[in-house]
């Protein structure tokens, strides 16, 4: 889209719902509008504020805009990593997308793998800096913009910080009434922002308490709202995996908010048919098991064109205690670093990894994984005191890895099937107040974890790991109002296959196949002979290696697509 005068084009993808507000603002200073589009409205806010318009937009969005008189180009991403941006620099070629496809599809680009990134994503399960498994392809951060002056023989992509996550404890004096009357403002306020939509508009329904909340907010404005719900096969499950199947639940909520329900059931070859268009459209591995968010995705299609998600509740609210309290007890930064990062090896612990890497090790030997760590927390690790510092500094962690981890997914996997999911606990107002509530809100027994001592006979790490009902504290208050209380007082449950029974039981000759294989493109980076000997660590019950299984077969898939 073109301005007026024809000095800026803009390439925009993305929802920006308070638009209207904009508009009237942009209105009210000369500006007129051709369209009813708020693709116009952030145009015109960017010819109005410059760079100062992103601070003003609430919502998603990756853009472009070329500015014809200065001659520079203006890259910028939302807040939260909601839209993908991503950016490339080979020779005197400068490319950009929402896409990794759209620049791999540039004459002469080469594809090489970036071998730093392949040990970076399988010490995490994900990406924490901004690169890709591709060399030369870059993920532009959440809450950046980068601007590239042609005016310049030689220009340099310049990025900026416009925006980042800051949870403290709050200065001002409120009650815990008005903290929870306000959460139910903004959390309603959110819901309905994001309910403006010119095409059917439906929400998914795992039988959990964020988007349980979501659906019941959005039903008061749409009777008979469609839901979807992806539930699991488990005769073949078991142990904990006996509970993963939430379509009860699911069923149970939508009869109370008179929805129209969907829902569908995942078997154990569904996976192995996914993966080659998983890969495809994923680009590259990111957190999670992600399969089952692509048939989510694959359902709601069939019947809408946008759909409601409850992700982000977990990473503002509090809602893995259990990773939060094993770094309560610090003696300082360093040693909160130190135990935080020992949790967060995904798949397998350094040693092991060390060993897995050995076909490389001249390629990634230099890359220390711990200080990528601590580099996550380079603008805020300051006054670290109190129990509650180090838990913010957690929630913290977790918005700016694992919850843009599972962005990145969610946009990829939802636009494969022509589906743009919206997220309303990421609306600005409503992180912001997030960011300023007390942890005491967001967390019960926090006092008797810090009491916990280290040297108590027992197995105390159960206690750090014991998934809990403590998470999420006002939340579940507040969503008492809209949602059965027995909902908000269920405990927490992700969203995840029954993979380590499956691994071992029903997909155990695709498993066997594909990772035994010698001629695998995994083992062009991974020694061939660690990976046997972990994989038949989970096959024999020994250890459950789910994640590391799923992440072996998602990149040797991946490698098969890109054909690095």
């Amino acid at each position: 889209m073109a301005s007026a005068d024809h000095r800026y084009m803009l390439s925009y993808n993305g929802e920006v719902y308070n638009f209207r507000e904009l508009r009237s603002e942009l209105e009210a200073k000369g500006y007129w509008f051709r369209s009813k589009t708020d693709s116009e409205v952030v145009l015109n806010a960017i010819a109005e504020w410059g760079v100062k318009a992103l601070d003003r937009f609430n919502g998603m969005f990756a853009l472009a805009l070329w500015d014809r008189k200065e001659r520079t180009l203006l890259l910028a991403r939302d807040r939260y990593g909601v839209k993908p941006l991503y950016v490339s620099r080979q020779g005197s070629t400068f490319a950009f997308g929402s896409e990794q496809k759209a620049i791999l599809a540039m004459p002469r680009f080469f594809r090489h793998m970036d071998k730093p990134a392949l040990l970076e994503y399988f010490t995490f399960q994900n990406i924490f800096t901004d690169r890709t498994l591709l060399q030369d392809i870059q993920l532009l951060p959440a809450g950046h913009y980068g601007i590239l002056d042609l005016k310049h023989s030689n220009p340099e992509f310049r990025r900026t910080q416009y925006w980042d996550y800051d949870f403290r404890e709050p200065t001002e004096k409120a009650s815990d009434d008005e903290y929870r009357e306000e959460l139910d403002r903004l959390f309603q306020q959110a819901v309905n922002r994001q309910l403006v939509t010119d095409v059917e508009i439906g929400s998914y329904l795992s039988g959990g308490m964020d988007s349980g909340s979501i659906t019941a907010i959005a039903a008061k404005s749409f009777p008979y709202l469609k839901t979807f719900t992806c539930g699991f096969d488990l005769s073949s499950a078991s142990g904990i995996e006996l509970n993963f199947d939430e379509r009860a639940k699911a069923e149970a909520m939508s009869y109370h908010f008179k929805t129209e329900h969907y829902e569908m059931v995942l078997k154990a070859g569904d996976m192995e048919r996914a993966l080659p268009k998983l890969a495809w459209h994923l680009e590259e591995p990111r957190v999670g098991q992600s399969y089952p968010n692509f048939y989510a995705a694959k359902l709601a299609s069939k019947f809408v064109k946008v759909v409601l998600s409850g992700a982000g509740g977990d990473e503002l609210f509090g809602g893995y205690p259990w990773r939060y309290y094993r770094a309560v007890v610090n003696d300082n930064f360093e040693n909160y670093v130190d135990k935080y990062y020992l949790y967060w090896q995904r798949l397998v612990n350094n040693r092991d990894l060390k060993r897995m890497f050995a076909p490389i090790r001249g390629d990634v030997e230099h890359v220390m994984t711990r200080d990528i760590f601590h580099d996550v927390f380079r603008h805020h690790k300051d006054d670290l005191e109190t129990p509650e510092d180090y838990i913010n500094h957690s929630l913290y962690f977790e918005a700016k890895t694992f919850l843009h981890g599972l962005l990145v997914v969610e946009d990829k996997l939802s636009m494969a099937h022509g589906l743009e999911s919206r997220v309303p606990f990421l609306d600005n107002d409503l992180v912001d107040f997030s960011m300023r509530c007390p942890v005491r809100l967001k967390l019960n027994n926090l006092a008797d974890v810090v009491r916990i001592n280290e040297n108590e006979p027992g197995n105390k790490q159960a206690r750090f790991f014991q998934k809990t009902r403590d998470g999420k504290q006002i939340l579940r208050d507040v969503m008492k109002r809209h949602i059965p209380e027995e909902v908000t007082k269920a405990e927490k449950q992700g969203f995840s296959a029954p993979d380590a029974s499956w691994f071992k039981g029903d997909s155990i000759e695709f498993v066997r196949r594909t990772l035994l294989d010698r001629n695998a493109p995994v083992y062009q980076y991974l020694d061939r002979e660690v990976v046997e000997t972990l994989l038949q660590e989970h096959l024999s019950g020994v250890q459950n290696r789910r994640l590391l299984i799923w992440s072996l077969l998602n990149v040797n898939s991946w490698l098969k697509s890109v054909e690095c």
